[in-house]
């Protein structure tokens, strides 16, 4: 599903994220990526869904190249992508109905399937009753759940998190993890970066990590 060969990626600055990594996450599977900050986890998450390039090396999507896809044809392909961040991310003057619906309004659903779709995201997070507040009433694990149910609303086949459990406590965090198994028992591909080794070390999933940009265990 996820395929990265010899892949590198260097910056402006001159600074190497990624240094000849290879790396295949098959269909179906839930994997973890850790590392150091700095270790080249949000880069490669970036470059999975075209926000970057790589330097050299080749990332495949569904068998797909991402060097062939053109400019234009990427919101398109980042339709089979949901992304959840650790800082949310969402719009604080839209409601929790608003903000998850928003990649459906872009994808140009009709106002039936997106509420039907937007009340199913939310029940799947446990957050049902909501749809009409704000973010800013929200609890912190509340807001990241908001932002799980806009990532899977449009039913992706991937799901890339960026430190998801980052800002929660320990109680929370296990609850965010329960949510992503509970997505990958659906066939999704989940591919989760996170300091959090404790926790993700009893979920019994494979396990990469990244040091400053080598790929040393997978």
């Amino acid at each position: 599903m996820i395929r990265l060969e010899n892949v590198n990626k260097s910056f402006s600055s001159g600074f190497e994220a990624l240094k000849n990594v290879n790396l295949h996450i098959p269909r179906g599977e839930l994997v973890f990526l850790t590392g150091h900050s700095g270790a080249g986890k949000s880069t490669m998450l970036k470059l999975i869904l075209l926000l970057e390039q790589t330097t050299r090396g080749q990332v495949y999507v569904d068998g797909q190249s991402l060097g062939e896809i053109h400019r234009r044809s990427i919101p398109v392909f980042r339709r089979k992508i949901g992304m959840i961040f650790q800082d949310h991310c969402l719009l604080l003057d839209r409601t929790v109905f608003d903000n998850v619906a928003l990649p459906l309004v872009i994808c140009g659903l009709s106002t039936a399937d997106i509420t039907k779709r937007v009340r199913a995201a939310l029940d799947r997070v446990g957050l049902l009753g909501r749809e009409k507040s704000y973010p800013m009433t929200l609890s912190t694990g509340e807001r990241q759940r908001v932002g799980i149910a806009r990532a899977v609303v449009h039913k992706p086949s991937i799901i890339l998190a960026d430190e998801p459990t980052g800002n929660l406590d320990p109680v929370l965090a296990q609850e965010t993890m329960q949510l992503f198994q509970e997505f990958n028992q659906l066939g999704v591909t989940i591919l989760v970066a996170t300091h959090n080794l404790s926790l993700i070390a009893r979920m019994r999933q494979r396990i990469i990590t990244l040091d400053n940009g080598f790929l040393i265990s997978e």
